[in-house]
């Protein structure tokens, strides 16, 4: 790069083009050299990095004798209102702002739903769409525990193959999330239909899945002593206002019955009746 006027003489030196000094394109070849090594695997980065950057990346290290990356792998830009996310432009997000008001595993989630060379906008929708898409995935797995319980052994299950296809064709981790809400619809279906067998290998496909895509809500690491506490509490509440329903319901007293339900609605709470009894759920999960 051509040394500009008061830069450090001590990195200058002369050319046939004048006198020139090292750019941030040498500098990354620099680095990589100096902590991969000459070969190796990936190199990552943003797609408006391509050209010229990474491209002279390449020339410069293959010059050099280095073999240098064996795959590129270019991100698509996050962006705010259509613009990209920068901290020139100031409309950057900081990750403890954005824990502060999302689960971590919807902020996880949201990220890991669009793919990897796709832009990502980010917005109040991005995070509420992955919360909505977690919850149908937890509810389904709580919905399975609670009736599968532990008399029910859980059948060994391969990842489906068109789990594994999607992730084997560049990384395509959206079309593997489909899978996953297909494996959970197909795991409703089978309990709805009383298929304990069929919704136990729904359960471990979907268990296996998310896990492996870090995204498993009955991950230890994403459920704290604290939740699972309150989780107890308001399944022991709950339970108590369904027996009372039952209760009325088999008293014929509707009227009593449709009271509780309502107000148990009026908390956010959705109860579902089923051949194997009452489960509950929060609205919108």
């Amino acid at each position: 790069k051509a040394a500009k006027p008061g830069e450090p003489a001590d990195a200058v030196w002369a050319s046939p083009w004048g006198p020139g000094r090292p750019g941030w394109h040498i500098e990354c070849s620099a680095m990589s050299r100096r902590y991969l090594g000459a070969e190796f695997d990936i190199h990552g980065g943003g797609l408006d990095l391509r050209f010229p950057h990474h491209e002279n990346e390449l020339a410069q290290s293959t010059a050099a004798g280095d073999a240098f990356a064996r795959y590129w792998m270019h991100n698509g830009l996050v962006t705010v209102g259509d613009q990209k996310m920068s901290k020139s432009l100031g409309n950057f997000l900081l990750a403890h702002d954005v824990l502060s008001r999302h689960d971590p595993l919807v902020v996880r989630y949201a990220l890991a739903a669009a793919h990897y060379r796709s832009s990502l906008e980010i917005s109040p929708t991005t995070f509420a769409e992955a919360e909505t898409a977690l919850g149908r995935i937890r509810t389904f797995q709580e919905r399975a525990a609670r009736v599968l319980g532990t008399a029910t052994p859980l059948v060994a299950a391969d990842l489906p193959e068109s789990f594994a296809a999607a992730l084997d064709d560049d990384l395509g981790v959206p079309q593997a999330l489909a899978v996953v809400h297909e494996t959970v619809r197909a795991g409703n279906a089978a309990l709805d239909a009383g298929d304990t067998d069929a919704a136990a290998r729904a359960l471990v496909e979907v268990g296996r899945m998310t896990g492996l895509l870090g995204l498993n809500p009955e991950d230890p690491q994403w459920r704290s002593i604290a939740d699972d506490d309150q989780t107890r509490a308001l399944d022991a509440l709950v339970q108590e206002l369904i027996g009372q329903r039952a209760q009325a319901r088999a008293d014929k007293d509707w009227a009593a019955a449709d009271r509780i339900r309502d107000a148990i609605a009026a908390a956010g709470i959705v109860l579902e009746d089923s051949v194997h009894g009452t489960h509950w759920s929060l609205d919108g999960r």
